[in-house]
């Protein structure tokens, strides 16, 4: 009897195990796909693992059966990645060209596109930008314009106006799917003058505007530029006059003054100067940029000549932030009666910058501007 009843426990044990095991299987349902590929005679096999809904992917190189990535999302590999790389489809009045994006960071509320200055000197030194912004969680968008070392470069001077520029930034915004709920606009230099213009006729889209080292009138910074001047020895100021009097503006020995004596002083105080800043310099588009802002940064000249806004400022109603530094190329004080002069505007000051402060006066210019753009976004503005 008592060894009847101890072979029926183990039966019904036996039973509830293999229902508990039937149901865990179930439970933990499991579908597999492998595909292998072989490239220069190495295979690879890529197992994307679905447990309950959940998806893994765990990929093999070689013979060795380790796996080289884990964790990957499941449909990371559903397209080619290109390290945030988007070539922009571009229409314009003379034809369809293509503009170079690269994206750092995810935020669905803070997207901040940043526009290069020159015109046509291209995004390289504003590189620094990738150190701070993404470190904070903003979303941020380096991009070349048309014309510069990564975009299309067309051959056709009808291109280079700043209303054409400003329907190529609308086009980049629509296709990088920024709104009014999360679109911050950075312009640096030239790219000030085409935020703010930018802002003048699409400000419905935008969030907030930045305007780092720019002035809204370019007969004021030739009067600035006059300052400046001034404040040099006569022994240089006679030398360069020699020079621009002859129009001899690429003569070696005016180009090492005007470097030395200006650049150095009133563009970029480091020394030396960055990397990117040397490589953006290198890699500009002398054409489109004589063509518009004249033979250098210290001789003002070119189709943007006339360009002021000043009566204007009062139509911008978005968040405005204008930075304005010690050592600029343009007057600070002018900067910040830009600030307020809109309707809703900021000023922030760096003791210690030149036009390049995100370079030479990191300490100043990073927290201000992240300071505004979280203001901004908590609607503390």
């Amino acid at each position: 009897m008592f060894k009847f009843i101890k072979m029926k426990k183990v039966l019904f044990s036996t039973i509830i195990l293999g229902f508990t095991l039937l149901l865990s299987c179930k439970m933990q349902e499991e579908k597999r796909m492998v595909q292998k590929t072989v490239v220069n005679g190495v295979e690879t096999t890529i197992t994307k693992t679905v447990v309950n809904g959940v998806e893994k992917i765990d990929t093999v190189i070689g013979n060795s059966g380790a796996i080289a990535s884990s964790d990957l999302p499941a449909d990371i590999f559903n397209t080619v990645q290109s390290g945030g790389v988007q070539m922009i489809p571009i229409k314009t009045p003379v034809g369809n060209f293509k503009v170079w994006t690269k994206k750092f960071g995810n935020n669905p509320t803070i997207k901040v596109l940043l526009l290069h200055g020159g015109p046509a000197i291209g995004h390289e030194y504003m590189e620094s930008f990738e150190s701070f912004f993404p470190t904070v969680g903003f979303e941020m968008y380096e991009y070349d314009q048309l014309g510069c070392v990564n975009s299309d470069q067309p051959n056709n001077d009808d291109l280079w106006t700043t209303p054409r520029y400003v329907e190529e930034v609308e086009q980049v915004r629509v296709a990088l799917g920024m709104n009014k709920d999360n679109f911050y606009l950075l312009g640096n230099s030239w790219g000030g003058i085409l935020a703010m213009e930018y802002a003048l006729k699409y400000q419905k889209n935008l969030k907030a505007l930045i305007i780092s080292g720019m002035v809204p009138s370019i007969p004021d910074y030739e009067k600035y530029n006059g300052v400046l001047r001034s404040q040099m020895r006569k022994s240089l100021l006679d030398s360069l006059e020699k020079f621009e009097k002859k129009n001899d503006l690429k003569n070696p020995i005016y180009t090492d003054l005007v470097d030395r004596e200006y650049y150095k002083q009133h563009i970029c105080r480091l020394n030396p100067w960055p990397e990117p800043v040397e490589r953006s310099f290198k890699h500009m588009n002398e054409h489109i940029y004589v063509l518009m802002q004249g033979p250098s940064e210290f001789k003002v000249g070119g189709r943007l000549l006339t360009w002021d806004i000043k009566d204007r400022l009062k139509e911008i109603s978005v968040q405005t932030l204008s930075i304005g530094a010690q050592y600029y190329t343009m007057d600070p004080k002018a900067m910040e009666a830009l600030s307020k002069s809109v309707q809703h505007g900021r000023f922030l000051y760096c003791p210690n910058g030149s036009h390049l402060s995100f370079w030479d006066d990191q300490k100043t210019y990073f927290p201000g501007v992240i300071q505004f753009i979280k203001d901004v976004d908590a609607k503390k503005f």
